[in-house]
């Protein structure tokens, strides 16, 4: 969606397939980071966005065994949004297929799938597509893949896929919220237990994370006993993990961490998680697909629109994105077999390793968490024109 508002602001003609009819499912990744707030702020469109319903999260918080840590400040960002804002995802799609809606570029088509690559002389000319039981073709000078980390299509375009490992999983829950509760990002690591509680407003995000592979025996002990797990990790929900009556109110999310060592073939260009699979830790994932539309907008716009030939480009997006990609998922890699993993497999009281208590002892030490989670690696900037300026 931002790559398509971004491509058709520059002048270039844009379809945007969704296969839905609307925005409305549960997306969990409903963290916009700083990174993508200056992207809105550099189009104009931050104040607008920030009226819609959404909480600001300003310090990182984590309980560590019994101490209690700040990790990360946002406050001292050289951003404009010195914080990260919550907003369900839906949200922020439909104000953007709003705002793309005002460019007559732009051709949002709802309830319409993309369904298989159109290849023709040796390069990707479009996609098969369906709307209503209707088959037909819709053929493009460049086809984008932004399906996310079961990218049907990364698949039929033959790339290789490097898979990075990953030791858990995510179980994914809401739990009511109080009006007194604390508005932070309350990450809770004990022996036998990670959790994380994302503030919504009205309800607790709830990520309950568990070994790979083990959400079976923990279903298998019973909903009782699941219940009994996150009152230990969250003392403060204890009397309300009640609000569990089944386990359709849990919902698993397979973790994995994997990328396209190349993002493109001749028509065909791969971004966000059909390019490379994040972890949900740092809540990062849909913030580094902004920065991949954004770059991709600003290597590719000019060509497009003035109708040149765009396949020697699309390495270059690639090139640019690759190592930002590849050390952020460095740094999940390693929280996740050293942190993560690490706490489940504890029988034994967890204490704080003083490296994490210099975060308490020197704040200005929380600077350094809230640029790598706020602001990422290589951030982009727009760089594209408004073409319908004056």
């Amino acid at each position: 969606m931002m790559a398509g508002y971004l491509l058709a602001r520059a002048g270039v003609n844009v379809i945007v397939l969704e296969k839905h009819a609307d925005f409305l499912r549960d997306f969990r990744g409903d963290t916009v980071h700083p990174s993508t707030l200056e992207v809105m702020n550099e189009l104009g469109l931050f104040d607008d966005f920030l009226k819609r319903p959404h909480s600001e999260i300003r310090e990182i918080e984590g309980q560590v065994g019994e101490e209690s840590i700040k990790f990360a400040d946002l406050r001292h960002l050289p951003t404009r949004a010195k914080f990260v804002a919550m907003m369900p995802q839906w949200d922020f799609l439909d104000f953007l297929a709003a705002a793309g809606r005002r460019f007559p570029e732009f051709d949002l088509r709802m309830s319409t799938e993309a369904v298989s690559l159109i290849e023709e002389g040796g390069r990707v000319a479009g996609v098969h597509a369906t709307a209503s039981g209707q088959a037909f073709d819709i053929r493009a000078d460049l086809v984008l893949a932004a399906d996310g980390r079961d990218s049907r299509f990364r698949a039929a375009g033959g790339f290789a896929v490097e898979d990075l490992g990953a030791p858990i999983d995510v179980l994914w829950l809401k739990l009511p919220r109080r009006p007194d509760d604390p508005n932070l990002v309350l990450g809770r690591l004990g022996a036998g237990y990670v959790m994380v509680l994302l503030d919504r407003g009205d309800y607790f995000q709830c990520a309950f994370v568990v070994k790979k592979g083990g959400y079976d025996a923990i279903r298998d002990a019973g909903l009782d006993a699941f219940r009994q797990k996150l009152a230990q990790a969250a003392p403060l929900m204890a009397d309300r993990v009640d609000a569990l009556t089944s386990w359709d109110d849990v919902k698993l999310l397979t973790v994995s961490i994997d990328r396209l060592p190349c993002w493109s073939k001749p028509g065909l260009l791969c971004i966000g998680d059909a390019a490379h699979a994040m972890s949900p830790v740092g809540g990062v994932g849909i913030n580094l697909a902004i920065q991949d539309a954004v770059c991709a907008a600003n290597v590719l716009a000019g060509a497009l629109a003035a109708s040149h030939p765009v396949d020697p480009l699309l390495a270059d997006v690639c090139r640019r994105r690759l190592w930002a990609v590849k050390a952020m998922q460095a740094i999940q890699v390693f929280v996740h077999r050293f942190v993560l993993a690490a706490a489940l497999g504890s029988e034994r009281p967890i204490k704080a390793p003083w490296p994490a208590k210099l975060f308490n002892i020197f704040p200005v030490l929380r600077r350094i968490p809230a640029r790598v989670v706020g602001l990422g690696f290589r951030m982009e900037h727009v760089r594209t024109r408004d073409a319908h300026a004056a």
